[in-house]
């Protein structure tokens, strides 16, 4: 790396902070001619009404203006930000001699973080690629820039839904940073079953060919939205609609201090309003643990909403048999340790999983008094025919032996000692269709399948999109 490289990064950096002045993301260029700087180039999407004004196209543009050539064979460009596909695809046309960028972007970038657009043999020209130059500095404009995005972000939304006296809500401090999860926050509060309470839901738009389909993830305890992260992609990748929410308790949503806040009708009916509110048609129900004793159900409320169904180790709590040995186990463990750690227990059946994973998972529950859920879900699992909520699946339960018109996907974690093959078994015999559906066995994986997402998510999303005739949303 020469000194020049440096200077002329820093020039580019000084752009990314013009960029940033304006609102914009904070990534900046310059293009150098025989060691001069003939133009420069700032993030300008907003302010020009451009997706294309990337502060590479801008550069480039300028460039070749001021040099009265398309062609810049005789270029180099500095920016401060890994270059994208779009971008990577200009530089390469426009015939650069070198590309030098600062930070690395590890879910657009097609300079070696998600694809290497310059390493490919096929291509007519190939540019000299140099990576990571004042990078440090290029990823602590960026950081700073969404750190106090985040905290506009949050302060409107302290605003818009104010904490009530007998909740609590974790920090957004908390869960800067999460790995794999760069989705942007929805919150609603004005649901009558809220009262005044603020739930968070993801709210993702499909990235492929829009199936019309929306997959609705509903997680169980002690998760959140978080376990959903591998499987939202394949989701997305087809062309489906993502929403998943955080119950009221868990991750984002906030947390009422008090166990007894915590009842089977209430966070149902919290379900059926935030459906109702989001219009959600050609629903693909998607659940495991709570997620499915809630989640079963919902859909005989408003069948002509529903046209799937991908349930993963969960079951309907009737009243009628007793409850699984497992989940009774794993309720006495909850008793006797109210404090466990969230992320040491997901840890404990997913090894792979890394330490920052394993922190994202407890992020939610910083103290006792964020665990009112956890310590309340394992004590009102219907157990007994007049239990809240055994009613309710009952008529679940006759409703999908029945009524369910929809197609059916499962799969279940073999390691499982809490809802596993035998618990599944016995939801696939009484679902309608079920028996002539997909069965997915992971062997390795546990009670929280959504780890092995990646495994079997694609798979399902395929099939919903071949089996499902989407209507208009």
């Amino acid at each position: 790396m020469t000194h020049g490289d440096e200077h002329f990064m820093q020039l580019a950096l000084e752009q990314g902070e013009q960029a940033r002045a304006a609102g914009e993301v904070p990534v900046g260029a310059v293009v150098v001619h025989q060691g001069q700087v003939v133009a420069t180039g700032r993030n300008a999407p907003i302010d020009a009404r451009d997706p294309t004004a990337h502060a590479e196209i801008v550069a480039l543009r300028a460039a070749a203006l001021a040099l009265g050539n398309y062609r810049l064979d005789e270029c180099e460009l500095f920016v401060t930000l890994e270059p994208c596909a779009m971008c990577s695809g200009a530089l390469l046309n426009a015939r650069l001699r070198r590309v030098v960028f600062g930070a690395r972007e590890p879910r657009t970038g097609a300079a070696g973080s998600v694809i290497d657009l310059f390493a490919q043999a096929q291509l007519n020209h190939h540019t000299r690629l140099h990576g990571g130059v004042l990078a440090a500095a290029s990823s602590a404009l960026l950081q700073d820039f969404f750190r106090q995005r985040r905290a506009e972000q949050s302060e409107a939304s302290r605003r818009a839904h104010p904490l009530r006296d007998d909740a609590l809500r974790t920090p957004d401090a908390a869960f800067e940073a999460l790995p794999d999860y760069p989705w942007q926050p929805h919150y609603v509060s004005d649901l009558p079953s809220l009262d005044r309470l603020r739930l968070h839901y993801l709210d993702e738009p499909p990235t492929g060919a829009a199936s019309g389909l929306t997959f609705l993830c509903l997680h169980g305890n002690p998760a959140w939205s978080y376990l959903y992260r591998k499987m939202i992609p394949a989701f997305l990748a087809a062309g489906h609609r993502v929403i998943a929410p955080d119950l009221i308790g868990f991750g984002k949503s906030d947390k009422p201090k008090k166990d007894s806040f915590h009842r089977f009708t209430r966070h149902r009916q919290i379900l059926l309003e935030l459906v109702e509110h989001l219009a959600l048609q050609q629903v693909v129900l998607v659940v495991q643990d709570w997620g499915g004793l809630l989640g079963l159900t919902l859909p005989m409320a408003a069948p002509e909403r529903y046209v799937g169904l991908l349930a993963m180790n969960t079951l309907l709590a009737t009243g009628e048999q007793p409850l699984p040995p497992g989940f009774l186990a794993w309720r006495e463990m909850c008793a006797r340790q109210p404090e466990f750690d969230v992320g040491r227990l997901l840890a404990r059946g997913n090894p792979q999983l890394s330490a920052a994973e394993c922190a994202a998972y407890q992020a939610p529950y910083p103290d006792r008094g964020h665990r009112a859920a956890l310590r309340a879900f394992p004590r009102i699992v219907p157990e007994l025919q007049d239990s809240e909520g055994a009613a309710l699946s009952r008529q679940a339960r006759n409703f999908w032996q029945t009524q369910w018109q929809g197609s059916t996907f499962m799969a279940v974690g073999a390691q499982d000692p809490v809802l596993g093959p035998p618990v599944m078994q016995a939801l696939r015999h009484l679902i309608r269709g079920a028996d002539q559906s997909p069965y997915f066995v992971l062997p390795q994986a546990g009670h929280f399948v959504q780890e092995h997402g990646p495994d079997f998510a694609k798979d399902a999303a395929e099939y919903f999109t071949q089996q499902v005739q989407p209507g208009p949303q």
